[in-house]
């Protein structure tokens, strides 16, 4: 773990650096309402391993966990908060670190996703990659992000339509994108939580089952796409 200053007084994250001699494009990982489990940590280290400097803000450690979980998704809804001066924070912790070259991506899952989206107008980052990311409440200004790779899958109950509706909005201001929609998964398809197998039916059953097909395609376009923009 990793600690790093947001407006709010420090906050601690999970952080992975490439092997080998730098400076390397940064990623700044956001998690999602699970919070930053061995999932987000397996993430941040893949991100690593192809070289990026990479952290994940625990956003739920300011106190007590459920305030933190009710706060940070107040932030996201509201567009501002601690929660998003954390995200933008840990971007500009990459960027002040020697071994960044400057260049910063941000990558969110479901509640990440959203963050991942609510920034990507902001101009902080290079490069967004949001995973299922639950609609900000800016959404007309997307128009205006930043480069940015999605994936969603079709049997998402939660957000019906998201994927063309994003292609559309960043298409309309010429925003350079790669959204796809995969027909055979539902949410949370690139999160390996482990979960045990008596209990896969219900994660199945709630639309939430990890898929590794879609996961590593969904894989392969995000560092295809930061190799692209990023680097």
């Amino acid at each position: 773990m990793t600690t790093f200053d947001a407006p709010a007084g420090p906050l601690p994250g999970y952080s992975a650096e490439p092997e080998g001699p730098g400076p390397w494009p940064g990623v700044v990982i956001v998690h999602d309402a699970f919070g930053l489990g061995a999932d987000v940590r397996r993430i941040t280290d893949r991100f690593a391993a192809n070289g990026y400097l990479a952290i994940a803000p625990a956003l739920f450690r300011r106190g007590n966990r459920l305030r933190c979980v009710v706060s940070t998704l107040k932030s996201l809804q509201d567009g501002r908060g601690p929660a998003v001066d954390d995200v933008l924070a840990a971007a500009a912790h990459l960027r002040a670190d020697a071994r960044c070259t400057g260049k910063v991506g941000s990558v969110g899952f479901c509640m990440g996703g959203g963050f991942a989206l609510l920034t990507a107008p902001s101009g902080t980052f290079d490069a967004a990659a949001p995973n299922y990311g639950i609609w900000p409440p800016n959404k007309e200004e997307l128009s205006r992000a930043c480069p940015t790779v999605a994936s969603y899958g079709a049997k998402d109950r939660m957000l019906k339509g998201a994927a063309a509706e994003l292609e559309e909005r960043l298409a309309s201001g010429g925003v350079a994108s790669d959204v796809k929609e995969y027909p055979g998964v539902g949410h949370s398809f690139m999160n390996d939580w482990g979960t045990p197998a008596p209990l896969r039916f219900v994660e199945r059953t709630a639309g939430l089952a990890y898929s590794r097909p879609e996961a590593e395609d969904a894989w392969q376009r995000i560092l295809a796409f930061f190799g692209e923009h990023l680097r």
